[in-house]
């Protein structure tokens, strides 16, 4: 039997299409994955449809199932859920997550996707990958009781931080962001908001993720004496200039890295992958974090929709592709 099915492919950079594939035959311990809803993660996919990818970073930026190379054509993306149409007898029906591109139907090994819990609708699961991006994100910066934390950028990712922060008990939480309407997301997930300029500083932790100068500078400023800002944000190919002189070296600030592309040092010894990403799933129980995803198409209207959400004329956190007839 022939397995078919369409893909969204990056052409060339700015310009998308969708083209159709044939599926390879699965092996005993692959699953045949039919879309439900995929998520595009705003930063990182449109920074990719751009062409902004610096070369130096091909490897580093590859997703775990992506096809082609950058700066295209490329099959990109990481933010998939499906049913299992065929497999191992335990996954058949089963609602999963996987980190595959805009795909209708697609063929993984088993080991590559993760069942959905009971209690987390497919249309919220996409948030997944980011969610786990915002657990290790805490497994780096090892907040403490009674912590006073800002988070700087309120996209996909430092608002899933933040939501995550608010189960901390004593925390101080604020989520900054230049954008009013953010103050909507932040209440919504049960965080304070904050203009840049009217942020709480004495932090002893600011989490970056706006992806601009001006947020990382920011961000330092809000530091008490010795605290830390853990930088989220991905800038591609751009430079990016920081005070470092006044204050900082008397003060003894600390800016910090933290990737998602491999587990925490501080849970690395404990935890795997699938540990951490079956963590953010059951996180995702929390309706709190429907506000995350903030406008769906069709799958069809991908060629269309991703140009638009990446010049901002569509603003989003997770925009969800929703497969429908598609697949």
């Amino acid at each position: 039997m022939k397995r078919t099915g369409r893909a969204f492919w990056l052409s060339s950079p700015g310009h998308g299409e969708i083209r159709d594939v044939t599926l390879p035959d699965p092996a005993d311990d692959e699953v045949v994955v039919r879309s439900l809803y995929s998520g595009v993660s705003r930063g990182t996919e449109t920074l990719v449809f751009r062409g902004g990818v610096p070369e130096s970073q091909y490897g580093a930026m590859r997703a775990p199932f992506q096809e082609g190379d950058f700066p295209g054509p490329v099959k990109y993306g990481y933010l998939n859920v499906g049913v299992v149409e065929e497999g191992p007898r335990a996954l058949v029906g089963r609602t999963v997550f996987c980190l595959y591109p805009h795909q209708t139907r697609y063929v993984v090994p088993a080991s590559a996707v993760t069942a959905v819990p009971d209690d987390v609708p497919a249309e919220r699961a996409v948030l997944a990958g980011t969610v786990e991006t915002a657990v290790n994100a805490l497994w780096d910066a090892a907040p403490l009781v009674g912590d006073r934390i800002a988070v700087v950028g309120g996209g996909m990712v430092g608002s899933s931080v933040a939501a995550l922060l608010a189960r901390f008990p004593g925390v101080r939480v604020q989520l900054v962001d230049a954008d009013p309407a953010r103050a909507a997301t932040a209440r919504a997930l049960g965080v304070d908001f904050a203009s840049p300029e009217d942020a709480l500083g004495g932090c002893d932790l600011v989490v970056h993720a706006s992806a601009t100068e001006q947020g990382l500078t920011r961000a330092l400023e809000l530091l008490r004496a010795e605290g830390t800002v853990l930088e989220l944000s991905w800038y591609g190919d751009r430079r990016v200039s920081l005070p470092l002189g006044e204050a900082f070296h008397s003060r003894r600030l600390v800016v910090r890295s933290s990737q998602v592309g491999s587990v925490s040092p501080a849970r690395r010894s404990s935890r795997t992958y699938a540990d951490r990403l079956a963590l953010a799933l059951d996180l995702l129980a929390d309706p709190a974090l429907d506000a995350l995803v903030t406008g769906e198409s069709a799958f069809e209207e991908l060629p269309e929709v991703m140009p638009r959400l990446t010049t901002g004329e569509i603003p989003a956190l997770c925009h969800r592709v929703s497969y429908g007839e598609s697949a």
